[in-house]
């Protein structure tokens, strides 16, 4: 078996084409039966976001695989092959899965660090393993990757520094103040970024605000989505009085506040400290303000220092979480390598356990006469020297999984403690227990020869 993943970006299409190819969650959990009953496929999960669409799978054959894949694709969205040929990307095998961890941990994402993703790559991966379309292979990836990103948020910096302007403004005013608890924050414009901005305020606490617009109506629909309050711009003075952060950004040819109405404002104030932060370009706010007393004010180059110097620090904390990347591609190889064994171990117990169980049988019949309690030694010990002779074989076993030939070795072994017919039993079994999370059962030289993913 090996894994495959396809799909498009931010970095290969533009937005018009990410949505032509964007799964509507309405949608979805047909998309993904359909998925997993498509050929050579036998567990898929599918990530869609608006800067996304890609699809995880695990196939029989990496040619047959990408072949289904691309038709899935051209059939579900009814378009030609050759219109997303030149959009999509694969990757496979050990290429797939380090992909899938930097896209976890947000190292793939548009905004270097974002930690929105992860909680997409959980959504999806449940959704997937929910409609049975993930087995042993995706259940331990998706588990892994999802783990490492959690670590990766505590244990890193990677997103604790703002790299957009509306949030290092906020950050900028949580610097001033701590946090934003009892602060009054003014809001000067109602478009995307004023709306941008009113929602990081509302995630980081802030319960007064006011969002200025010269539109009324536009202002308060942005105030509106966070119990904020809206006014008319022609009264922004008159609101400046009890205001501690006003953070403009609204499109304008002349200065919305000059140095004379916030000279006005401020005695209005008994001049306490006012924080003025400007995000407009062309600038909304008299840079003369900056000479008032107790008047602090940021514009955009301000805070576009910040957001550089966050960014050199998030690349700083990406090279460590590529470090803890790769030790997981490790610890995920060495998990796949003994993968293929495990039917084979299963094996060598049951034979073993039937071997005991027959031995105790006999030793009941032979001696008719022993009390329950002498009955229960001769079980215990005789299946500890059963466990004690499994204990080297079991790891040998292991160990040989991880060697160049190991198919070779692992048919030895299987023709050695002749376990042919207890794999042919655990398969048969599997095939019919509709709730197994396992592949689909296959002979044993073949499980040995298909597992290893990264080959």
């Amino acid at each position: 078996m090996y894994i495959l993943m396809i799909g498009l970006n931010y970095k290969t299409a533009s937005v018009g084409t990410r949505e032509r190819f964007a799964f509507q969650e309405e949608t979805k959990e047909q998309a993904i039966r359909v998925l997993k009953n498509t050929k050579s496929i036998s567990e898929g999960v599918i990530l869609g976001t608006c800067n996304r669409t890609e699809i995880y799978a695990v196939v029989d054959q990496l040619n047959r695989g990408r072949h289904y894949l691309k038709s899935f694709l051209a059939d579900w969205f009814g378009v030609d092959k050759l219109e997303f040929s030149d959009f999509l990307y694969i990757k496979e095998n050990d290429e797939a899965v380090e992909h899938l961890f930097r896209v976890t941990c947000g190292l793939d994402s548009m905004v270097l660090g974002e930690t929105q993703i992860l909680g997409q790559v959980k959504n999806s991966f449940f959704q997937s393993q929910n409609l049975k379309s993930t087995g042993t292979i995706f259940n331990m990836l998706f588990k892994q990757a999802i783990t490492l990103a959690k670590h990766v948020q505590t244990s890193t910096d990677i997103g604790k520094n703002a790299v957009s302007v509306s949030y290092a403004a906020i950050e900028l005013g949580k610097n001033i103040f701590g946090d934003f608890r009892n602060k009054t924050v003014v809001i000067v414009g109602a478009g995307k970024m004023g709306e941008l901005t009113a929602k990081h305020l509302h995630e980081q606490g802030v319960n007064t605000f006011v969002v200025v617009n010269r539109t009324y109506e536009r202002a308060k629909s942005v105030a509106d989505q966070f119990n904020g309050k809206a006014i008319s711009i022609q009264n922004l003075t008159g609101v400046l009085i009890e205001a501690d952060i006003v953070i403009s950004s609204i499109i304008t040819d002349s200065y919305v506040l000059t140095k004379q109405q916030i000279q006005a404002v401020s005695q209005k104030r008994n001049y306490r400290p006012l924080f003025m932060i400007d995000i407009a370009v062309p600038r909304n706010l008299d840079s003369d303000i900056n000479d008032l007393d107790n008047v602090f004010l940021y514009d955009i180059d301000d805070l576009e220092g910040i957001v550089e110097a966050n960014l050199e620090k998030r690349s700083q904390e990406a090279e460590k979480i590529n470090l803890m990347i790769e030790k997981e591609l490790i610890s995920f190889k060495s998990w796949i390598s003994t993968l293929g064994v495990v039917p084979i171990m299963a094996a060598l117990r049951e034979k073993s356990l039937t071997i005991h169980q027959e031995a105790v049988r006999h030793i009941e019949n032979k001696l008719p006469d022993l009390t329950q309690r002498e009955l229960k030694i001769i079980r215990k010990y005789s299946k500890s020297i059963v466990n004690q002779m499994l204990h080297d074989p079991l790891i040998g076993i292991k160990e040989m999984a991880a060697t160049p030939n190991k198919k070779e070795v692992l048919d030895i072994f299987i023709q050695l403690f002749n376990l042919e017919e207890e794999i042919y039993k655990q398969n048969q079994m599997r095939e019919h227990n509709t709730e197994s999370d396992l592949p689909n059962a296959m002979h044993p030289s073949s499980t040995i020869r298909n597992i290893p993913v990264h080959s």
